[in-house]
């Protein structure tokens, strides 16, 4: 296994694709972090200065003591986290589609040993991924939240370990649909039009229309970025243990300005999102044991 372990390191190393994903992850982490930052910053003017008083009020703290600058790192670690998802993509479909699947099948010992290589690595390489994301996140967030509206040290590494969580998930679950799809484009082009579009189209339509606040808390999409963002909505107490008193409609837009509209608490989005790549990752697994590689 560890034999396997380093040809699967050497061959992503080879390719391009990991260096070449990482730029738009550090830059749009950076960059909607930077945005967020400053949309935030002043939260009375984002959220109303009555729900504010209300909200500060109920939590005991002042406004100026809001840990405003979680929702910044929410939403950067959380379209950062689309990256790993395409990574994940390219670790099965990608030798598909160059035709490398037949020779990684007959080294390997059996399909199981090259399969479970191919998951060790890019659980490491999802790792890899999550620290730079947060890292690239945390930077446009200290640059945008004043300094008392920033994480304590407690929350951020926190935000650090459900971030990397997010990212190993997400690469897995990549792996999952470009193992079930095989191919690197269909692929990507499905996830990137459901999660980023038809999800989100899904969550306000639902939300504005039907009132249902949790629909985003159990798609792919919502409950990935619940991962990292419910943390956001909790310190607002909007998410897990609710501020009593706190009416839906401003505990969603809570959860929206974290990143995590429909989100239940940060923990039950990890657990929904890991049965959502458990899904297509043991589906992807059991296609590939049949598969004609010839």
């Amino acid at each position: 296994m560890g034999n396997l372990i380093k040809a699967e390191f050497r061959k992503t190393l080879t390719l391009k694709a990991w260096w070449a994903l990482m730029i738009p992850a550090v830059v749009f982490a950076f960059a909607f972090a930077l945005f967020w930052g400053m949309v935030t910053n002043d939260f009375s003017d984002f959220l109303g200065r009555s729900d504010t008083r209300e909200l500060t009020e109920a939590l005991g703290i002042s406004t100026g003591e809001l840990p405003v600058g979680l929702l910044a790192l929410g939403h950067g670690i959380n379209i950062g986290t689309m990256i790993p998802i395409i990574f994940g993509v390219f670790a099965l479909a990608g030798e598909y589609t160059k035709k490398t699947i037949t020779t990684t099948f007959l080294t390997a010992p059996n399909r199981v040993s090259a399969l479970s290589a191919k998951m060790i690595t890019y659980v490491a390489w999802g790792a890899i991924y999550g620290v730079i994301i947060v890292a690239a996140a945390s930077l446009g967030t200290v640059i945008t939240v004043d300094s008392e509206r920033l994480p304590t040290a407690g929350q951020w590494l926190g935000v650090l370990g459900a971030g990397v969580l997010a990212t190993i998930l997400a690469t897995l679950f990549g792996i999952g649909v470009g193992a079930v799809w095989r191919s690197v484009i269909g692929s990507i082009i499905t996830l990137t039009i459901w999660m980023l579009v038809v999800e989100n189209v899904l969550v306000f339509v639902s939300f504005g229309a039907w009132d249902i606040t949790w629909l985003g808390g159990v798609l792919p999409n919502g409950t990935v970025n619940g991962i990292v963002g419910a943390i956001g909505a909790e310190a607002f107490g909007a998410a897990g243990v609710k501020v009593p008193g706190l009416q839906d409609e401003t505990a969603w837009a809570l959860q929206y300005a974290a990143g995590a509209p429909g989100a239940f608490s940060w923990w039950a989005s990890a657990l929904i999102f890991f049965g959502w790549t458990m899904v297509f990752f043991l589906a992807g697994w059991a296609v590939n044991q049949k598969k004609d590689i010839t």
